[in-house]
């Protein structure tokens, strides 16, 4: 057997003799790979499965058991790739259960912008036709670039997808078997059964007595969601945090005045949904899926990521909501390469001490990015945050009563969607304020949006989704930009000409003017959004620690 896919070397591969001397000779992607399994590397789980001659089983590169020799094992991108090829996932390490691949963030071409888009569940909703249209080559086209590079086609790949949730369902909720075959993207509970028997050697049934934890009995899901570590999630809640809208978003804070939780409702294809996540439980018992790791991870030790409360109208959307939470909270980054990057230049080597795991704030919904991007330029943060809430309390669509715990169901505090494109495009002038130039230009987006002539959405290259907003009057390099780094989720970014920005690299002792910073800032390519976060770091816990006197002063209950 050989490796499936014509895949690129990994970087960052670890050197099993780090005292010997550099051997000149050429390493093949089966040795990069094998040398990774071997010192059973946690960092690139999700980025490729070791399936295992003997045993028939595939494993993540950390699984604990016994390494294989180098000849009894095959390398496959995707655990799709290995299914096809007849292996079944490992009951140990549980392969599944890990982040997702960075590869699909840096990369633009076409099997990673697929990719992006059967992660959100384009699949199920729109079938490969509607993936095909969506990147612009036809099934055929896109079928064989998927599966040359990928080592699997779309369906194979959303056929993971689907047995990926049904595993979340099973060990996260007490829903009937059939009812987790149809929330899982299942045609009948046969196919449902056949699936999880083939990819996990186990019954649905025997799959559920295996969770750790009995779901809370409140009709809410349980769901942990891994990520590599080190991972600054206190940061990221306090970003989201900063930005929350009344009515949409909730915040919780702890004892100490600390941001301890985030929630918000959003629009998904079955109907509204709502999500609230905090930092992973380390004594293991939030999350119910059974699903945190390997060997320590799975006895509550060392577990990194989030745990999700989830509440859905349609439980079939639970994986496209959990796609786009990963994105919200970049999950899937790979943080050792990017400190070590940032890390190697003097000047920023304390800051990623302090702050070792930084990740990128996402997007649930890229068109919400898009409005609140335009209504907030040139104005404060908390000058945003009115205009921003007064839109969605005009325009939002009211969410069913009982969705969001604790918000009861009255006008004052009634949970709220963001308003979509074509409603903002028809009434938003009659809500909007400031700058007529500001308020022409978001009825122009709003008009392009809802009608299509403007597309914006994670699967396009970089590229093609700043050309696009760069043609709408009104719009330029900074708003495509940060766009792209909230929406895109890409790497290389970086906002030069962002006032905070620049007062955040000089408090780090950068160059302080923008065509200095810019070219500075080379230098950490290809991780130069993760620098416009540490820019911003400074402004964002003073922000954070103003907020956390205030609410511990207040008495107030969180919001």
């Amino acid at each position: 057997m050989t490796t499936t896919g014509a895949d690129a070397p990994l970087d960052a591969v670890p050197d099993p003799l780090p005292d010997s001397q550099p051997d000149p000779r050429p390493v093949s992607q089966h040795d990069e790979r094998y040398r990774i399994a071997a010192s059973r590397d946690a960092r690139f789980d999700g980025q490729f499965v070791t399936a295992v001659h003997s045993t028939g089983i595939y494993c993540r590169p950390s699984c604990p058991a016994r390494t294989p020799r180098s000849t009894g094992v095959t390398f496959y991108r995707t655990s799709a790739a290995a299914h096809l090829a007849g292996f079944r996932a490992c009951r140990r390490c549980l392969p599944e259960a890990t982040p997702g691949s960075p590869e699909w963030d840096l990369r633009e071409d076409v099997a990673a912008r697929a990719m992006r888009l059967v992660l959100d569940g384009v699949v199920e909703r729109e079938g490969v036709p509607g993936l095909a249209t969506r990147v612009g080559y036809s099934e055929r086209q896109l079928n064989r670039i998927m599966t040359d590079e990928l080592g699997a086609g779309p369906k194979a790949l959303s056929r993971a997808h689907r047995a990926q949730t049904a595993r979340t369902l099973l060990t996260s909720s007490d829903l009937p078997m059939a009812d987790v075959a149809f929330a899982a993207g299942f045609a009948s509970v046969r196919q449902f059964n056949d699936t999880v028997r083939e990819v996990f050697a186990l019954t649905p049934t025997e799959l559920r007595s295996r969770r750790r934890v009995a779901p809370g009995g409140d009709g809410a899901l349980r769901v942990h969601l891994p990520a590599r570590p080190p991972f600054d999630v206190q940061g990221l809640l306090e970003w989201h945090a900063l930005h929350a809208l009344a009515g949409m978003e909730q915040v919780g804070f702890d004892a100490a005045g600390r941001v301890a939780s985030y929630g918000r409702v959003l629009d998904l294809p079955g109907g509204p949904g709502w999500f609230r996540a905090t930092a992973a439980d380390h004594d293991g018992v939030a999350s119910g899926t059974g699903g945190t790791g390997a060997s320590g991870a799975r006895s509550g030790r060392g577990r990194t990521g989030l745990d999700l409360l989830v509440r859905l109208t349609d439980l079939s959307d639970l994986p496209t909501l959990v796609a786009r939470v990963r994105s919200l909270f970049d999950l899937d980054a790979d943080p050792v390469a990017v400190d070590a990057a940032l890390a190697a230049v003097p000047e920023l080597a304390p800051v990623v001490a302090r702050v070792p795991g930084m990740r990128l704030p996402g997007a649930v919904d890229p068109h919400e990015v898009v409005f609140r991007t335009l209504i907030g330029q040139q104005v404060s943060v908390a000058a945003a945050r009115t205009a921003q809430t007064r839109l969605v309390a005009a325009l939002g669509e009211q969410v069913a009563a009982g969705l969001v715990p604790g918000v009861p169901d009255s006008d004052e505090s009634v949970a709220r969607l963001f308003p979509r494109a074509g409603v903002i495009a028809e009434r938003g002038r009659e809500v909007l304020r400031g700058p007529a130039a500001r308020v022409d230009t978001i009825m122009r987006v709003a008009a392009a949006l809802a009608d299509g002539s403007l597309v914006v959405h994670g699967g396009q290259s970089l590229d093609e989704l700043r050309s696009g907003l760069l043609a709408v009057k009104g719009i330029g390099p900074w708003t495509a930009d940060y766009v792209a780094l909230r929406v895109r989720h890409h790497p290389d970014l970086f906002l030069h000409s962002d006032l905070a920005v620049r007062n955040g690299a000089q408090e780090l002792g950068l160059p302080g003017t923008a065509r200095e910073l810019s070219l500075w800032s080379e230098r950490v390519a290809p991780w130069r959004s993760y620098l416009t976060m540490h820019c911003w770091r400074p402004i964002i816990d003073r922000a954070m620690d103003r907020t956390a006197a205030t609410s511990t002063n207040s008495g107030k209950e969180p919001r």
